[in-house]
């Protein structure tokens, strides 16, 4: 038996996120069905995250266990070959039959991407949110320094009938500004539903004046959902990196 590790990137647009769903068609159940066309059999795969509808992944990892030999090399170029363009493997890997994609993860890091300017720009407008408020980076640096460290983030947690566990750390958030792009980078052990999108959207209403300074502390403290920013736009974010 083998266990097979992959590294992919897509384009989250057409799909309804990663993982296999009824209503509509997912980049896990697309990618499995290439690995049943290359291997005649089916095989699960299992994914390290699962992205939401438009979302996207640089670094997205899933692994998958099989008796077939055929090389590393080759599994990358078939898979390849029954994939559609906007879905790529970028490393195939033989790894230990212990290790699981999700559960052996250690950290996570995404990207928010922003598009600050009152005129479209039609090449971003589907890897970006539009922000047409002018905004206060350095404040939005400030107050995202708040986040880093353990605590709970229930209140940048989609809101959910179910009481779950909240507490999280965030290693490092960078705020970055070049040209009329700003970004946002979260390194993390981990993420809650929705957690980078509802950050983003609460910097942005600090940002723009919206929250006052110290808004940050205090939403956090209160664990309310119904304190923080909106949700920003899938679209605009990436799964950039998984590391074990």
């Amino acid at each position: 038996m083998r266990n097979i590790k992959l590294t992919i990137s897509y384009d989250g647009t057409n799909y309804r996120g990663w993982q296999i769903q009824k209503n509509g068609i997912t980049v896990q159940e697309v990618i499995e069905k290439a690995i049943q066309k290359v291997f005649e059999k089916k095989c699960r795969l299992f994914g390290a995250g699962r992205t939401d509808s438009g979302v996207h992944a640089k670094g997205q990892v899933a692994n998958f266990k099989t008796v077939a030999k055929i090389s590393l090399q080759k599994i990358k170029a078939a898979l390849n070959a029954n994939l559609p363009e906007d879905i790529v493997i970028k490393k195939a890997e033989e790894v230990s039959l212990d290790f699981h994609s999700q559960f052996s993860a250690k950290k996570k890091k995404y990207k928010y991407i922003l598009y600050n300017s009152k005129s479209p720009e039609p090449f971003l407008s589907r890897y970006s949110w539009q922000v047409m408020y002018k905004l206060d980076l350095s404040l939005m640096k400030k107050e995202a320094k708040i986040l880093i460290g353990k605590h709970d983030f229930k209140s940048f947690q989609a809101t959910d009938k179910k009481d779950r566990a909240s507490v999280r750390t965030i290693e490092n958030i960078v705020v970055k500004k070049r040209g009329k792009q700003i970004s946002i980078e979260l390194t993390g052990n981990g993420f809650l539903y929705n957690m980078v999108r509802n950050i983003v959207g609460t910097l942005i209403d600090i940002g723009r004046g919206y929250l006052a300074s110290g808004s940050m502390k205090i939403i956090l403290s209160k664990k309310n959902r119904s304190l923080a920013g909106p949700t920003a736009p899938a679209k605009g974010l990436f799964l950039m990196k998984i590391e074990y």
